[in-house]
């Protein structure tokens, strides 16, 4: 590296301005140097305080949006403490038997749990329209009923499959022991 800065310098003697500033140079170029530090810094303070008028501006917008137009709907639980129980159960239960039946996926039932799947995809596209109506109207009765009838209705599919694999499975346990 020291090689490199001799190399440097020997490349670039001679070429060096060696005259003396003239009379005054060091004062203006100092009034120079002070001037600019007193208006950046008030520009500076000028654009720093426009930023954050800016930033708080939208901040604020976004959270108004976000609230206002916000696709999230009020959920089962929010409405009391048993609906929160009522929808803490389904949830539960929708979740071990979806466990159950993807334990039991195999080329047979493959077709089945597709199709069940289908039919808890639109129930949930329904159970969210629902949750929109609801924070809308909390106290229309109706749609928590209908929210209520909406898991019913999952749980009814799920078990329906469920008992549909087991029939498979004992069809193919007999046509094995007939064939045996």
């Amino acid at each position: 590296m020291k090689d490199n800065l001799d190399n440097i310098f020997k490349k670039l003697e001679g070429k060096f301005d060696i005259e003396e500033p003239t009379v005054g140079h060091f004062n203006r170029f100092e009034a120079k140097l002070n001037q600019t530090k007193t208006t950046n810094r008030k520009n500076n303070f000028k654009f720093y305080s426009f930023l954050a008028v800016a930033a708080s501006v939208v901040l604020l917008f976004g959270i108004w949006l976000g609230s206002s137009f916000s696709n999230k709907g009020m959920e089962l639980a929010n409405v009391s403490t048993e609906m929160a129980e009522t929808q803490t159960y389904f949830v539960s239960t929708i979740q071990k038997e979806l466990s159950l039946i993807e334990d039991q996926r195999n080329s047979t039932t493959e077709q089945l749990i597709n199709d069940a799947l289908d039919q808890l995809k639109k129930l949930e596209q329904q159970y969210n329209l629902l949750t929109l109506e609801l924070k809308e109207s909390t106290e229309d009765k109706r749609i928590i009923y209908a929210m209520i009838t909406n898991f019913q209705q999952r749980k009814d599919i799920l078990q329906s499959v469920l008992n549909q694999i087991e029939e498979v499975k004992q069809l193919k346990t007999q046509e094995n022991e007939n064939y045996i």
